[in-house]
């Protein structure tokens, strides 16, 4: 029950977050209108005015919100979706911080979310963060002797 409040629940939430953010994000890219959009501070219209004037931000973006919902979703390689939507998650957060505070408690249920997640997560990046107790990943069709 422990694992489901604390790793099953803010996946779930933070997938269908970042889910419905991308969905959005490509209802605007073909139509020019969002489905959502929350109350947005002028700063704020003009950061996203901004990213959406790139031609290649925007999209690119939203794509690597559906891939890391989908892993969240899925289950299959949360660790991976999580990794790929941190630099996000960062942005939307401090967005919220500095240019739109009326979306401060949306940030703080991202931050939440995020930190219940990288801890649970917290062994698969141990490899990447040094940590000289972790043992390498290998296939299980690995040749003996290209383990070593």
């Amino acid at each position: 029950m422990k694992k489901f409040w604390l790793v099953t629940v803010p996946r779930v939430v933070l997938g269908l977050i970042f889910l419905a953010g991308a969905i959005d994000g490509f209802f605007f890219i073909f139509t020019g209108s969002h489905l959502i959009h929350p109350p947005t501070s002028d700063p704020g219209l003009q950061f996203e005015a901004a990213l959406k004037a790139t031609g290649f931000f925007w999209p690119l973006m939203k794509v690597v919100e559906i891939v890391g919902a989908c892993c969240l979703l899925s289950n299959r390689a949360p660790a991976f979706g999580l990794a790929i939507l941190s630099p996000i998650m960062t942005v939307v957060v401090l967005f919220h911080l500095f240019l739109n505070p009326q979306g401060i408690p949306a940030a703080i249920v991202l931050l939440i979310c995020g930190a219940l997640l990288l801890r649970a997560y917290a062994p698969r990046y141990a490899a990447v963060f040094g940590s000289g107790d972790a043992e390498p990943v290998v296939p299980a069709d690995t040749p003996q002797a290209a383990r070593r």
